[in-house]
C-alpha cells in the first residue's frame, strides 16, 4: 500500500465518518425540535383549556360522561393528541383515548409535577417526557397544568392535573417520499457533492505533494538497482533541471523553497557527491589493480632469475667436499630460498588477484566432469602428502550421479589446488586429508549444485578467526607463520572465494579447534546432460 493510497484512503474516510455525523447531528437536532414544536403547541392549548374551563373537577363530579366528550371536542384540532384529567395522586379520573383503562391507573407524577412546573417562565424546560397511558410507555412529550376546584378547600389546595400527551405516530403513506424529497435527496446530494469535492481536492493536493518524493524514491531504488556508476535517469534529470539556475528564478532564492523542495535540492547534491566520489573509487581501484598487476608482473622475472641461482648455487655446494665446511652457508642458502619462493608465491598471487578483479575478466568455461578432474588433482598432491607423512585420498560415492558443471578449468584448478596447500600446511605428521565432491538439489524446488568438500584432520581455527578468513591479507598469528616464512600473506582463501564468486558459488569454512577444518566449496551444477 503506497503512500498516496493511505492518506487518499485517510481522507476519504475522514470525510465519510464527517458526512455520517452531520447527518445524525442534524437527524437528532430535528428531532428535538420536534419534540420543543409539540411541547410548547401543548402548553399553549393547555393554556386555552385551563383559561376556558376552569371547572374541570366539578364537572367531571356532575357529569363524567359529558366532560369526556368536551374533551374529546376540544383535541378536534389537536391531532395525535390525548387529554387525561389526573387527581393529586396521578390516577386517572377521564379520559380521552380509545384505551379503557383499569380502575385506579395511575401515571408517573415525577414528570407531571416537572411539566407543570415549566409554564413558569423562569423555570421553562426545553420539553419533557412522560408516561404515556394508551401505549403505556414513557416516550412520549407531554404538558400539564395544575387544577384547583373552583371552590377551593382548605385541605386540598390543588385538584390534580390536566394531563397532556403527544403521540409519536407513524408516518402515513406517502410521507416517507415527501421526507426523502424535502431532507434526504438535498441533505444526501450535497453531503455527496462536499465529500466528492473534498476528494478530488485531496487527489490533487496528495499528487501535488507526493510528486516530488516519488521521483527521489525512482532514483534511489535505480541507484539501487543499477549503482552509483549508472547514467543519470529520468529522475536525476528532472532533479536537475529543476534546480538548475532557469527554473531557480521561477522557484525563488533557497530560503523559499519548501521543505519537499529543500529534500530534492540536498538528495541532488547528496547524489551528485556520492556519483563523484564512486568515480574517484573507481578509478583509483582501477589504478590500484593495474598497479598491482604491473608490479606483479615486474618482480616475478627477476624473484624467478634470483630462484634459479639459489637453487644452482645450492645443487653446485651439495656436490662440493666436505660438506661440513659449507654447512653455514647451505643453512643461510636454504632460508634466502625459503623466502624468495614464498616472495615469488606471494607475487604471483597479487597478479591472479588483480586480474580476477578486473571487470572485464571473462571465464573459460566447459562443461566438465568433476570428478575426473579431482582424481587429476589427488593423484599430483599425493606424492607432496606422503613426504610430509599426511594420507591424502579422494572420496567419491560411484553409486550417485555423476557430478558435472561448467567451470573455468585451470580457475577450478587453482582455488582445489590453494585449498590442499592450506591443509597441508596445518595438518600434522601422520593426519588425513580427504578431497570429496557431492551433488545436492536438481529436484523440482532447488537448482542443481556440486559441493567440493576439502577435509584434513589439522588443529583446526579459532572461531575468532573464521568470519575474516577470505578477508585479503587477514592471518591467523595463532596459526600461520610470519610472512616471511611457509605461512604466506593470506590471499590464497582469498583468491578462492573470488573464483567462488565468478562461478556464482560459494565457498564455507567449518571447523573445530583440535579435530580438524572442512571446506566447501559450491558450484551450481548441470541436472541431465544431452
Amino acid at each position: 500500500m503506497t503512500v498516496r493510497f493511505k492518506i487518499a484512503l485517510t481522507i476519504f474516510i475522514t470525510g465519510l465518518l464527517t458526512a455520517a455525523g452531520v447527518i445524525a447531528t442534524v437527524a437528532v437536532a430535528f428531532q428535538r425540535f420536534e419534540h420543543e414544536t409539540a411541547y410548547d403547541r401543548a402548553n399553549v392549548f393547555l393554556g386555552r383549556v385551563v383559561a376556558t374551563y376552569d371547572n374541570l373537577f366539578d364537572l367531571q363530579d356532575r357529569y363524567p360522561d359529558e366532560l369526556n366528550a368536551l374533551l374529546r371536542n376540544l383535541l378536534l384540532f389537536e391531532a395525535d393528541t390525548q387529554l387525561y384529567l389526573l387527581n393529586a395522586e396521578g390516577v386517572v379520573l377521564s379520559s380521552t383515548g380509545n384505551v379503557k383503562l383499569p380502575a385506579g391507573f395511575k401515571v408517573a407524577l415525577g414528570p407531571v409535577r416537572e411539566a407543570a412546573q415549566g409554564n413558569d417562565p423562569d423555570s421553562r424546560m426545553p420539553y419533557v417526557m412522560g408516561d404515556d397511558p394508551e401505549r403505556m410507555d414513557a416516550n412520549a412529550v407531554i404538558a400539564a397544568r395544575a387544577l384547583s376546584r373552583a371552590v377551593i378547600r382548605p385541605t386540598e389546595p390543588m385538584a390534580g392535573y390536566l394531563y397532556l400527551v403527544t403521540h409519536r405516530q407513524p408516518l402515513p403513506r406517502g410521507r416517507p417520499a415527501v421526507f426523502r424529497s424535502a431532507f434526504g435527496g438535498p441533505a444526501l446530494t450535497a453531503v455527496a457533492g462536499v465529500v466528492a469535492l473534498t476528494t478530488l481536492m485531496a487527489v490533487w493536493i496528495i499528487a501535488a505533494v507526493t510528486r516530488p518524493l516519488r521521483r527521489i524514491s525512482a532514483e534511489v531504488a535505480r541507484a539501487s538497482r543499477e549503482g552509483l556508476g549508472a547514467a543519470p535517469g529520468e529522475g536525476e534529470e528532472l532533479l536537475l533541471r529543476a534546480s538548475s539556475p532557469a527554473n531557480a528564478v521561477q522557484e525563488g532564492p533557497h530560503g523559499r523553497l519548501d521543505e519537499f523542495g529543500q529534500l530534492r535540492e540536498g538528495f541532488r547534491a547528496m547524489l551528485t557527491t556520492l556519483r563523484m566520489q564512486w568515480e574517484a573509487l573507481r578509478q583509483l581501484d582501477h589504478f590500484r589493480r593495474e598497479g598491482v598487476s604491473n608490479l606483479s608482473h615486474d618482480l616475478r622475472s627477476p624473484l624467478t632469475a634470483t630462484v634459479a641461482c639459489l637453487e644452482t648455487l645450492d645443487q653446485r655446494w651439495a656436490s662440493d667436499a666436505p660438506l661440513s665446511d659449507r654447512a653455514d652457508d647451505r643453512r643461510l642458502i636454504e632460508m634466502a630460498l625459503r623466502n624468495t619462493r614464498n616472495a615469488a608465491q606471494l607475487v604471483r598471487s597479487l597478479g591472479d588477484l588483480a586480474q580476477l578483479d578486473e571487470p572485464e575478466f571473462k571465464l573459460n568455461t566447459e562443461l566438465l566432469d568433476l570428478s575426473e578432474v579431482l582424481d587429476d588433482i589427488a593423484l599430483r598432491f599425493a606424492e607432496r602428502a606422503a613426504q610430509r607423512g599426511v594420507s591424502l585420498h579422494y572420496q567419491h560415492d560411484a553409486q550417485a550421479q555423476t557430478p558435472f558443471a561448467e567451470v573455468d578449468i585451470e580457475l577450478l584448478e587453482r582455488a582445489i589446488a590453494n585449498l590442499l596447500d592450506n591443509a597441508l600446511k596445518f595438518t600434522h605428521d601422520g593426519g588425513q586429508i580427504t578431497l570429496a565432491v557431492s551433488r545436492s538439489g536438481g529436484g523440482a524446488d532447488a537448482a542443481a549444485q556440486v559441493n567440493i568438500s576439502v577435509i584434513d584432520t589439522g588443529h583446526g581455527i579459532a572461531d575468532k578467526d573464521i568470519p575474516r578468513l577470505f578477508d585479503r591479507h587477514y592471518q591467523s598469528r595463532d596459526s600461520v607463520a610470519p610472512a616471511s616464512s611457509e605461512g604466506g600473506k593470506g590471499l590464497g582463501l582469498a583468491i578462492v572465494k573470488r573464483i567462488a564468486e565468478l562461478h556464482h558459488g560459494s565457498v564455507v569454512v567449518q571447523s573445530v579447534a583440535g579435530q580438524g577444518t572442512c571446506v566447501t566449496l559450491t558450484l551450481p551444477g548441470i541436472v541431465t546432460l544431452h
